[in-house]
């Protein structure tokens, strides 16, 4: 009797530690493991299911919004619940505008909240919803800062998450993570109210400010025939342009300080041309940087006001969308890159065509200081920068007011010094980062140092 009592002990604590090696084989491999340097997502990991699953729209959503890392880190320390909406909803569901606005390079902080607004750090089955009978909700915290979202069961028994109903339950199970198919896209109040904000700065019709180009400069007729007139009535052009000298190389000259209080309004000049860029079509991307960083607009106004004059190259939407993360990510580059459009000179496309075809090359400075940007004549019209990241001036004085000239050009030009860094390997890069990371000057010194390059 004893012999029989202690093989079956024996036997059981055979199989208990049988049983709790296999499922510390099964979940040691599963689990991630932290590290001081990353987080390791094994095969059998959420996130991977998520990408191989049927769910591609969201899954490249994820890749495009630079998220894998920062979901790798919240699995290694949570169990998470992924609401994925299903591909019809965000391919053909979607209203086409808000998704051009999501997929635009510098909206990625709106995408990244949109997506974490879909995520919830715990683990929520099917099982867990809250019953119709309770008629109540249960609200969960999001990876989207200071969002939250509500799940609750209709009297029909429909599983809801906010607006969204869960198609799918459960479509998706893994030890570190859980996926519920949904029937349409969740969008958190703040990126809404992004989104909005963009479409109202769209609306605003564009007043054609005072001076702005009504003819051709390299003909000098107006760039749209007149009506007729009665015989008698003034004629359309002042008899000045009729006795007007020749093209000349020189830029137009600087207005001086005018109006009672002897000095420019250069926040209405900029808004005026930031406002036609609107109206003119083909500049929103362009528009929109201008808009959000309002310290450039804010300076540009200050030299205007004082009585500076800028050119503006101003790169096309088709020239913007080809700029990559990347090139928008390090701290300060929107600026960078801007500044490296902005030229201390008032010209024309009359006065850069003539002086290019005169001289060959010319280079003008440009508010990135000390970068210049270089200017050739190609194929009747000019040309600036030099091999595959040249851009030509095929939209001409789409802006002209005596203080600010716009002209647009279909790519986005960058200093060569940063085309060569570009080009080389990710360990050359990594060593000399120090060089080739975007150097972002306090924003007082920098105004100085503009101050000072225009003075000089």
């Amino acid at each position: 009797m004893d012999f029989q009592i202690h093989g079956v002990v024996s036997k059981t604590i055979f199989y208990i530690f049988t049983f709790l090696s296999v499922i510390g084989t099964i979940y040691g491999s599963a689990l991630p493991i932290n590290s001081s340097s990353s987080v390791q997502i094994n095969s059998n990991s959420v996130l991977v299911a998520l990408l191989d699953s049927h769910y591609t729209e969201l899954s490249e959503l994820v890749e495009k919004a630079l998220l894998l890392q920062t979901l790798e880190e919240a699995v290694g320390k949570h169990n998470i619940t992924i609401f994925a909406p299903r591909n019809e909803a965000l391919e053909r569901d979607l209203d086409p505008e808000f998704k051009r606005f999501l997929l635009e390079p510098g909206n990625i902080k709106s995408l990244q909240k949109l997506l974490m607004f879909h995520i919830i750090p715990s683990r929520i089955g099917s099982s867990e919803w809250p019953s119709s009978s309770v008629n109540e909700s249960t609200r969960h915290r999001t990876l989207s800062t200071h969002e939250h979202l509500h799940l609750f069961t209709n009297k029909d028994s429909t599983k809801k998450v906010d607006l969204a109903a869960v198609i799918h339950p459960d479509a998706v199970i893994r030890p570190d993570g859980i996926i519920h198919g949904i029937e349409r896209l969740l969008i958190p109040r703040s990126v809404q109210e992004d989104f909005n904000s963009r479409r109202s700065l769209r609306a605003i019709s564009a007043v054609i400010p005072e001076g702005a180009p009504e003819i051709d400069p390299r003909t000098n007729r107006l760039k749209k025939p007149v009506a007729p007139v009665p015989a008698g009535s003034p004629p359309a052009l002042p008899i000045e342009d009729a006795m007007a000298p020749g093209p000349s190389l020189a830029p137009a000259p600087a207005p001086g300080p005018g109006g009672q209080h002897h000095h420019f309004d250069g926040h209405s000049q900029v808004k005026d041309f930031i406002q036609t860029l609107l109206h003119y079509g083909g500049y929103n991307e362009m528009a929109d940087i201008l808009v959000n960083l309002t310290s450039l607009a804010t300076e540009m106004g200050k030299l205007v006001s004082e009585g500076y004059v800028i050119t503006v190259l101003a790169p096309n939407d088709e020239a913007m969308s080809r700029l990559t993360t990347d090139q928008l990510s390090e701290p300060g580059a929107p600026e960078q890159i801007m500044y490296y459009h902005i030229i201390p000179e008032y010209q024309t496309e009359e006065s850069m065509y003539n002086a290019v075809r005169r001289f060959g090359k010319v280079k003008y400075d440009t508010l990135r200081l000390p970068h210049k940007v270089v200017a050739q004549e190609a194929d009747g019209s000019v040309k600036f920068g030099n091999g595959d990241e040249s851009a030509y001036l095929f939209d001409p004085d789409i802006f002209t007011d005596g203080r600010i000239s716009v002209q647009g050009i279909d790519g986005v030009l960058f200093p060569p010094d940063d085309k060569e860094n570009q080009s080389k390997p990710e360990t050359e890069k990594t060593v000399q980062s120090t060089s080739s990371k975007i150097s972002v000057k306090p924003r007082r010194d920098r105004e100085v140092e503009i101050r000072e390059f225009f003075k000089g």
